[in-house]
């Protein structure tokens, strides 16, 4: 048995030894030009702004038509109140989201000047001067912000009210 513990413990000191040789940490062979704070890659500059023109686009076709859109709603709303439906939950929660599309239209437009004009970006959206496109990002950034406070959840709103008037005026049998 002490023999048995002898080998035990020299097993254990060899694999301890063999484990001490290497190294806790990886090392990884540097970038040829290291990160510098503060400092954004010309490719996530490319990225970022992609995506907001995909936010911009996303907008405009909800802005590009809002009158037939509304009255669309609108018509709607009439046919329902005309059956004898209450729609007073429906009408308010549409006069909010018309309010606050009527609101967020100059902003839109402001948006539309920026992205136009797209400094310190080429017309295929690749980075020509940082500094300008990085302006460009947070002048875009600012503008969308200012969108959605301004339009403060209203379709969100209009989309939960016509969810639930449905859910209230479903029909009792089912349509063969």
């Amino acid at each position: 048995m002490k023999f048995m513990i002898k080998k035990l413990l020299l097993a254990f000191s060899a694999a301890a030894l063999v484990f001490a040789a290497f190294p806790v940490t990886s090392a990884f062979a540097a970038d040829e030009a290291p990160p510098v704070a503060g400092r954004i890659s010309n490719e996530r500059l490319e990225r970022v702004w992609a995506r907001q023109l995909r936010i911009y686009e996303k907008l405009g076709r909800a802005f590009a038509d809002v009158d037939a859109h509304i009255a669309r709603f609108q018509e709607r709303i009439d046919k329902a109140a005309s059956n004898g439906k209450d729609v007073s939950s429906l009408q308010s929660a549409l006069d909010a989201y018309k309010a606050a599309l009527n609101a967020a239209q100059p902003m839109y437009s402001g948006l539309a000047e920026i992205v136009d004009t797209h400094a310190g970006f080429d017309a295929n959206g690749k980075v020509i001067d940082a500094e300008q496109a990085k302006s460009t990002l947070e002048q875009v950034r600012t503008k969308l912000q200012e969108i959605k406070s301004t339009m403060g959840g209203t379709f969100k709103a209009l989309h939960e009210a016509l969810k639930a008037f449905r859910d209230i005026n479903r029909p009792i049998e089912p349509r063969p």
